[in-house]
């Protein structure tokens, strides 16, 4: 089966979206961006493949006969085992790497057994984590072994004697290489079996689908990318698009009455105007500072210890209005001590914050060309509950009654976008190749 991608380099995460040759979307991948810009699309092009692998084992199950209802609960769990899967295989690598930094430290003959039990403690929490129902702050491995690496190492440097800022340095040196690791097909299967052996409720129907969907050869006729970083991707410059006109033509394939678009991403913020066919007739960007966009909301998360998913849940509790006066990141992480000693509350501050940030979001539409319906939000940060309704509130002021548009998939519209243009070029280079 021959298929196109489209992959979304941005400041903070890089995005695939893999098409079929009938440009329906098979898989979606995503994984934090990092400075080795090839292995960043690799993972994320690795994961969109697995991500298809699962598209083709429900339609297998389909084909079987088996119903959509029980098709959802067999996956949802199968999909759950795999990740477990995933997760203990990273763990058996970050074991082997932090044992090989552990064993060139002075103090070697106390750190590689700290290591090894932490590494241990950490194996014996994965059921647990990947539990039905479990709430995980993050679906990426730095994220989730570094939320336990530090804590269980801690306790165990206070117990032993060793110092816990070496023990926390061998994790920076090891989940670089660690978080760098490629899959392919061979590994998917790997993990599928070892993932079904652990599915107690895995049916002969599920069993046979994986193993018929895996031997499935993917084939990649092209792959087109964007995104923040899309000047340094490892692709030739034909097969580069600019993340406005990607992000444009996204949209309009995720919501076909789009004509206006507002994508708030990690490192910018753009403000698009489409027309009937997804073609960008104007735009508006904001300037180099990070201020009003994804980044801005990281430094807060981090000045408040929380996790970047638990800014807009905790906005949303807000009774009161406050004015943020700056969003600008240098002075973030002051102005909002400066907030709280004076006895501001927190969820009070992030509203405030949200609403400013908007704000920013909508001089951009207005010199766009103002917002017409339909009016689609793109972007990681439209995965905040608190923009979203600050961005609702706004929108009704100043322009009335709005259909606003919102997905669950918003942070993959730039890769969707190259994606569909990448299917383009490889109609392209197919009708060259037929004869007349």
């Amino acid at each position: 089966m021959k298929y196109t991608v489209g992959i979304d380099l941005g400041s903070t995460t890089t995005k695939a979206v893999v098409l079929d040759d009938e440009s329906k979307i098979l898989g979606r991948g995503i994984t934090n961006s990092r400075s080795n810009y090839k292995v960043a699309c690799d993972v994320a092009l690795g994961e969109a493949l697995n991500s298809a692998r699962f598209g083709l084992i429900d339609a297998e199950l389909e084909r079987a006969g088996v119903d959509a209802a029980r098709r959802t609960l067999w996956l949802e769990d199968f999909d759950r085992h795999f990740r477990e899967q995933q997760y203990r295989l990273s763990l058996r690598r970050l074991g082997e790497t932090l044992g090989r930094h552990a064993r060139e430290e002075a103090d070697a003959r106390i750190v590689v057994p700290l290591i090894d039990d932490v590494i241990s403690a950490m194996t014996a929490e994965t059921r647990e984590l990947f539990s039905a129902g479990a709430n995980r702050k993050s679906d990426f491995f730095r994220d989730l072994a570094g939320s336990r690496y530090l804590p269980i190492a801690e306790g165990f440097s206070e117990q032993r004697g060793a110092r816990f800022d070496r023990v926390a340095g061998l994790f920076d040196k090891a989940i670089l290489e660690v978080e760098n690791a490629t899959s392919d097909d061979e590994m998917f299967s790997k993990l599928a079996r070892a993932a079904l052996v652990e599915a107690s409720g895995a049916t002969r129907e599920l069993r046979e689908a994986v193993e018929r969907a895996a031997d499935i050869e993917l084939e990649q006729a092209c792959c087109v990318g964007t995104g923040y970083g899309r000047a340094t991707l490892p692709f030739p410059k034909e097969w580069i698009r600019s993340e406005i006109l990607c992000h444009g033509l996204g949209a309009h394939a995720m919501f076909p009455d789009t004509r206006t678009v507002l994508d708030i991403g990690g490192q910018d913020t753009k403000a698009i105007q489409v027309d009937d066919e997804g073609i960008v007739t104007s735009f508006q960007m904001n300037d180099r500072c990070a201020a009003g966009c994804g980044r801005y909301l990281g430094y807060i998360a981090d000045e408040m210890n929380l996790g970047l998913h638990e800014l807009g849940p905790m906005a949303c509790k807000s009774k009161r209005n406050v004015k943020i006066n700056s969003t600008c990141t240098v002075f973030a992480g002051a102005e909002l001590r400066e907030r709280l000693s004076l006895g501001e509350k927190r969820e009070d501050i992030l509203a405030g914050l949200h609403r400013a940030i908007i704000l920013r979001a909508m001089s951009l539409l207005a010199r766009s060309g103002g917002v017409k319906s339909e009016f689609t939000f793109t972007g990681g940060v439209a995965r905040n509950p608190a923009a979203v309704e600050a961005l609702r509130k706004l929108i009704f002021e100043n322009y009335g009654e709005m259909k606003l548009n919102i997905s669950t998939e918003s942070i993959f519209t730039g890769a969707l976008g190259a994606a569909l243009f990448a299917h383009r070029e490889a109609r392209k280079m197919q009708a060259q190749k037929v004869p007349a």
